[in-house]
This record gives structure tokens, C-alpha cells and sequence, in this order.
């Protein structure tokens, strides 16, 4: 891969944009469904062990995507592979239109996770290109907050959007859907208006599936990073499967527009803390997102033994807080490290330990509670939760301190 070193600089600032818009888009169309469950539950007779198989079918979508096709960009060029993953999300927004059944639900999701895969550390690394190409020599800190914000932040506008217009539109699971596959084709229109960033090879390397590898700069930093990434995502896994399900169940709080709101609280948390703590050190941000995300679950958990809508929403958004600082420390640890022919891989590495730690959290949670109360689930979540920090902290602790 070569990366184009003299594009037009105004042409690559507005793509800068318009990928920014097309990532942001793509991850709220992925967490649409999340203030609905309730819905298909009441509706389907589904319990949350269903719904996280719904969820866990999403998951193994953007897993298998992540392995067969989060890296090829590298060689092929972002938006060969950005067109059709966003296309893929359009396809499974009109299955959900057309379909409100469990199968149809299941390939939905399915087809989502797809595209999401080939999203996220191709579009991740496109902002990267675009932004080196627009400010040459200039601070990573705005690709780090433009890329976490639509990355984090897409995924909390989705239920905020879904759960207001579910909650005072008409067919309220369609509506929402009808809403998102406008704006994919939006963003269609927005890649392909795009300069592209990678020359494609005519002698293309030996194709194979997505490895994981340590092997991206300091190798110990990039196992501390996707240790940490895998610890911010079981807490935006919690959100994104069933944290709607106990708000209306544990806490009497039925209401969709409120279920969105709450998940988008936290993951707007994770946002507006990216962007306040953009100067901050790789280590100082390490510190305070354990920090906030070991104190946000422990005040969760309190507010679901308590019944307290105000104290689990307050957990929320602490937890949220502290995942999306230490996400976008390892976002940045392992954009900065690695090598350009090899930043797709990398990426594409780290987003793939981050949805292992979305999807294996969140099915434990659906399967413990077919035998356990949802409050008693969300204690061993925790406790699971902060022995995985405390392992972080350890992890991190023994890297090198010189880079």
C-alpha cells in the first residue's frame, strides 16, 4: 500500500467530514434496535436471553466481518470497502421494514454486524489518512475525537433517535428504520464523494483472514490497549443488549424514549469525556477511564438494588464515561503505532478484541439470567467487570514507561 502524499488539501478536509458523517450513521443504525427490544418482547413473548441471542447474532456478524474483510482496505482502498458495508446496513434496514418476525430480525442483525466489521477500522483509518492529507504535521488529537465520537457517539445517537420516534410515532418498528435508511444513503453518497487515501495494488498480496497480532509497534502497548478496549466495550455491550430490558423490568420504567435516552446518556458520557480529556496523557487517560468505569458500574449496580432510576442513570453515565476515555486511549496508542501498510490490520485487530468484549459479556449476562435475577446478574457483571480493570491497570503497569 501507498498512501497518496500531495491530494488536493480542501478536497481531503471535506472528506474528512463526510466519512466522519458516514461512520457516525452507519454505528447509530447499528444500536437502533437497542430501546425496541422491549417491544419485540412484549409483542413476540421474547425473554432477555432472546434478545441477547439477537444480539450475539449481531456480534458474530461484525466478528466474522472483522476477520475476512476489517484489514483488505489496506491493499484495496477505503472506499471499496466502506461502499458496500454501508450498503450491507441498508439492506438489513429494509429487511427490518419489510419484516418484524425473529428470523427476519435474526438476518437483520446479522447482515448489520456484517457491515459494521468492514466499517470500523476501515473508516477509522480513512479519518486518519484524511485528516495526515488535510493537516499535514499537525496533532493527531482531532482524528482522535472525530474518530471516537462517531464511532462511541453513533452508537448512543441511534437508540436516542429510535426511542423518541418510537415513542410518539406511529408503527413504531418500522418508523425508526425508514428514518436510518435515508441517511445510509446519504452516507453512500458521502463515500463516494470521498477522495480515496490508498492506491490499489496491482499485485496484491495473499489473501487471508484477519489475525490478531501484537506485532504493531510496542508490543506490549498494544496488548494493553486491546485489553482495555475489551473492557470499555463489555460495559457498551451491557447497554446495547440489556440494559433497556431492566430499565423496564427491575426499575417499572417502561417508557422507549426514556430507554434511549439512558443509552445514549451513557455513551454521550464517553463523547463530550473524549473530547475534554484530548490532551491528556495516554496514561492519565488510562488512569481515570479505569478509575470512572470501576466507580460507574459499582454505582449502577446500587441503583438496581435500590430500585433508583436516578442512581443507575448516574452509574451510566459514569461507566460510559470511563470506557470511551480508556477506548480512546487505545484507539490512539494503536493508530499512532502502527505502520501505514499495516494501520488497516492493527485497527481491524483492536476493534476485534473490543466486540469480543461487546458480545461475550453481554450472552453471559442472557444466559445467567434463565437461573438468576436480573440484579443478581448485574452483581456478578460487575465484580466480573472490575477484576478485568484491576487486571488492565496491572497490565498497563508493567509496559515499558519509555516510548
Amino acid at each position: 500500500m501507498t498512501t497518496r502524499h500531495r491530494p488536493e488539501s480542501r478536497r481531503h478536509g471535506i472528506g474528512f467530514s463526510l466519512i466522519a458523517f458516514a461512520f457516525l450513521t452507519a454505528m447509530a443504525f447499528s444500536t437502533v434496535p437497542t430501546p425496541l427490544y422491549p417491544l419485540y418482547m412484549a409483542r413476540d413473548g421474547f425473554s432477555t436471553f432472546m434478545v441477547t441471542v439477537v444480539f450475539a447474532t449481531y456480534a458474530v456478524g461484525v466478528v466474522i466481518s472483522l476477520l475476512l474483510a476489517g484489514h483488505i482496505s489496506d491493499w484495496t482502498g477505503r472506499k471499496k470497502v466502506l461502499l458496500p458495508a454501508i450498503a450491507l446496513e441498508l439492506a438489513a434496514a429494509l429487511l427490518f421494514i419489510t419484516t418484524t418476525s425473529l428470523p427476519g430480525l435474526l438476518v437483520a442483525r446479522f447482515i448489520t454486524g456484517l457491515g459494521v466489521g468492514m466499517i470500523t477500522a476501515t473508516a477509522t483509518a480513512h479519518l486518519h489518512e484524511l485528516h495526515s492529507a488535510h493537516r499535514p504535521g499537525a496533532s493527531p488529537h482531532r482524528f482522535e475525537l472525530v474518530s471516537t465520537a462517531a464511532n462511541i457517539g453513533g452508537l448512543g445517537v441511534g437508540p436516542l433517535v429510535a426511542g423518541i420516534l418510537a415513542q410518539w410515532v406511529a408503527v413504531p418498528l418500522r418508523t425508526p428504520y425508514i428514518v436510518f435508511a435515508v441517511l445510509l444513503v446519504l452516507g453512500l453518497v458521502a463515500v463516494a464523494l470521498t477522495p480515496e487515501t490508498v492506491e490499489e495494488q496491482f499485485a496484491k498480496p495473499t489473501y487471508r483472514p484477519q489475525r490478531i497480532s501484537i506485532d504493531h509497534g510496542d508490543r506490549s502497548r498494544y496488548l494493553a490497549a486491546a485489553a482495555g478496549a475489551f473492557a470499555s466495550f463489555a460495559v457498551f455491550g451491557l447497554f446495547t443488549s440489556v440494559a433497556p430490558g431492566f430499565v423496564a423490568g427491575t426499575l417499572h420504567q417502561p417508557s422507549r424514549a426514556l430507554a434511549g435516552l439512558i443509552v445514549f446518556a451513557a455513551f454521550g458520557g464517553a463523547a463530550v469525556a473524549q473530547s475534554v480529556t484530548a490532551r491528556l496523557s495516554t496514561d492519565t487517560k488510562r488512569r481515570l477511564g479505569l478509575s470512572s468505569q470501576a466507580a460507574g458500574v459499582v454505582i449502577l449496580v446500587v441503583g438496581m438494588y435500590t430500585a433508583n432510576l436516578a442512581a443507575f442513570l448516574i452509574g451510566g453515565v459514569i461507566a460510559g464515561i470511563g470506557a470511551g476515555v480508556l477506548f480512546k486511549a487505545a484507539l490512539g496508542t494503536v493508530a499512532a503505532a502502527a505502520v501505514p501498510a499495516k494501520r488497516g490490520e492493527a485497527l481491524a485487530g483492536l476493534f476485534l478484541i473490543a466486540y469480543l468484549g461487546l458480545t461475550l459479556p453481554a450472552v453471559g449476562i442472557g444466559v445467567a439470567t434463565l437461573s438468576a435475577s436480573a440484579t443478581t446478574v448485574m452483581t456478578w457483571f460487575a465484580s466480573l467487570l472490575l477484576a478485568l480493570l484491576a487486571t488492565v491497570a496491572v497490565l498497563a503497569r508493567r509496559r515499558p514507561a519509555a516510548h
